[in-house]
């Protein structure tokens, strides 16, 4: 099933991801929200192997299996709170482009709940998940193998 697998990826490649995301890791943005965002990425991508991977570690940080399986449809729920809602309005906005810019109401739903210095981490984190479904996607990684690392 797998197209190219992890020691046909140029050295470097995957390393350089990394970088990035520990950066973004490291900012002020909660983990659980990030790791809701990458599942909500990856679901709209359709792409498996980050869904398992997101899904895990999500379960991992404590996410009600409610709100796992409800993320799909975040909008017709009432399970998650207004900073959470502005985020993955920013998400569905990003990870389905259209030709015209953000709409304002997008953007200004933000604002009373991040800073600009963490929407700009907000906008890196989409785009860098986004990043990382297109690899898999064409990669064909299989899903179901990720395993949670344990933090000390």
């Amino acid at each position: 099933m797998e197209r190219i697998s992890y020691k046909d990826i140029p050295k470097g490649m995957f390393e350089n991801l990394m970088t990035t995301e520990n950066f973004i890791n490291q900012s002020s943005l909660e983990i659980k929200l990030l790791e809701l965002i990458r599942l909500r990425v990856a679901q709209k991508n359709g792409c498996a192997y980050c869904v398992d991977m997101h899904h895990k570690e999500l379960k991992h940080l404590g996410e009600t299996d409610l709100r796992l399986s409800s993320l799909c449809v975040w909008k017709e729920t009432p399970y998650f709170t207004e900073k959470e809602e502005a985020a993955l309005n920013l998400t569905d906005a990003l990870t389905k482009l259209s030709r015209a810019p953000l709409p304002e109401a997008i953007f200004d739903a933000l604002t009373p709940h991040f800073s600009k210095e963490e929407i700009c981490y907000l906008t890196l984190a989409i785009s860098q998940i986004n990043t990382w479904t297109r690899l898999m996607k064409t990669f064909r990684f299989v899903p179901g193998n990720y395993q949670v690392k344990e933090t000390v």
